[in-house]
């Protein structure tokens, strides 16, 4: 497929038309797996001879192919043959920059991680994480068959807006502050890679993206998405897209002012960030964010991801008491904060569900969002629909996950303005 700039297909003209029409298609098949071209034409409105003919150049562009036929009980003529995704028809670069780790993977067409490597830190130094993203990348292209190379159609960064920012939760030196605040991250990693575009997302709209494609709850076209990693984040999704904002900070839920009492359910005066706080609210960021069980798991000398990584594997059994206590104190001070976040959300927005995901283990995500229902039951619901809220299933790698996707989000995603004069909007749905 040949990916004309847009704002070089202004008007309705038919190669908008046909470049819509192949990226309906691809969306289409992405969504249901796999399609025979009858059901194709049917979903899309389009004649079986159109349908026909743009499949069949997908094919031979290898970004579709066609599976074994299927043989329906009791159906007499031609067995059906769907047409999927050709997972190497396409392959991505994802580099997450968190506050506590860097991952930098390669993704197929259909989002398998293929390669993936890692870094750990305890605070994100701009000296220590662009030469390391540099290596990463330039390791995980020379890993591809030379034949795979020309199938790369980007890198996509996923990076918290203002890393310097937070200080004080985030346990950064005054000069790794002043670093970020002077970091382009999106041209240092251009500039190091020229031969590939490069996109940036803010990591919690990249986790969004990855819940949109891999674990959008069915039947759901309008969610509310919650990410809780070190600092809890989220997203939103309208009409099964990404929406954006005004100025792409959509779904900022971390800044969200919440009454100060939620962030010291037990009333025990202990202090507040300052910068934080006027002194009767503070934001979801300091009451529902792992950075403040990773504090005090530190402070009894426990490794933080070790230990979730034992809750995980163990429940509450092999768990030291000690650790189970900061666990269960988090999700009581957690719960109660997103729920109130929640039902703000919802109060400006008739969200039809919330997906809740986390960098902790399944069990872990799956008992905060039950805590967090609990909670919203007891807040003051009169005039307004209570959604219905999921655990999300991605987990730790959705941000770098979500990240990769955006070149396919550019090159691939149906968007209306290549019908007319606009530009692309890179986070539609695909």
């Amino acid at each position: 497929m040949k990916n004309t700039p847009l704002h070089q297909t202004g008007g309705s003209n038919l190669t908008g038309i046909a470049q819509y029409n192949e990226r309906l298609i691809l969306q289409l098949i992405r969504r249901a797996g796999s399609l025979p071209k009858a059901e194709i034409a049917r979903m899309t409105n389009l004649s079986a001879q159109t349908a026909s003919v743009i499949i069949n150049r997908l094919i031979e562009q290898q970004l579709l192919h066609k599976q074994k036929p299927l043989k329906a009980a009791g159906k007499v003529g031609q067995p059906a043959i769907p047409i999927a995704l050709n997972p190497e028809g396409a392959l991505s670069l994802g580099v997450k920059i968190g506050r506590r780790s860097l991952d930098v993977i390669l993704i197929n067409f259909v989002g398998d991680i293929l390669d993936q490597i890692t870094h750990t830190y305890p605070y994100p130094d701009p000296d220590f994480i662009f030469p390391q993203i540099s290596a990463a990348l330039h390791l995980l292209r020379k890993r591809l068959p030379a034949s795979h190379r020309k199938r790369l159609l980007g890198i996509g960064i996923a990076s918290p807006y203002g890393l310097g920012g937070w200080q004080l939760e985030a346990d950064i030196p005054d000069h790794i502050t002043q670093s970020w605040n002077r970091t382009d991250i999106k041209k240092t990693v251009q500039e190091d890679h020229p031969e590939l575009p490069v996109w940036l997302v803010n990591d919690a709209t990249a986790a969004c993206i990855a819940a949109l494609e891999f674990d959008s709850p069915p039947r759901l076209n309008n969610y509310l998405y919650i990410f809780v990693g070190t600092f809890i984040g989220g997203g939103i999704i309208m009409n099964r897209t990404l929406y954006n904002g005004s100025f792409n900070n959509a779904g900022a839920l971390g800044s969200m002012p919440l009454p100060r009492h939620y962030a010291d359910p037990g009333h025990t005066g202990q202090p507040l960030p300052d910068g934080h706080t006027d002194g009767n609210t503070v934001q979801l960021i300091n009451c529902a964010s792992l950075y403040l069980m990773y504090r005090r798991l530190v402070a009894l000398g426990a490794n933080p991801d070790r230990a979730l990584e034992a809750f995980g594997a163990a429940g509450k059994s092999g768990i030291p008491d000690a650790h189970q206590h900061i666990m269960d104190a988090w999700m009581a001070q957690a719960a109660p904060a997103i729920a109130y976040a929640i039902v703000s959300a919802i109060s400006v927005i008739d969200f039809e569900g919330v997906v809740i995901d986390s960098l902790m283990p399944a069990n872990m995500t799956a008992r905060l969002t039950a805590e967090v229902e609990q909670a919203i039951s007891s807040l003051d619901l009169e005039g307004l629909s209570l959604p219905r809220l999921y655990a999300g299933r991605i987990g730790s790698k959705a941000r770098a996950l979500g990240g990769a996707f955006l070149p396919f989000y550019t090159h691939f995603a149906p968007d209306r303005s290549i019908l007319v004069s606009g530009e692309n909007h890179v986070f539609h749905a695909f």
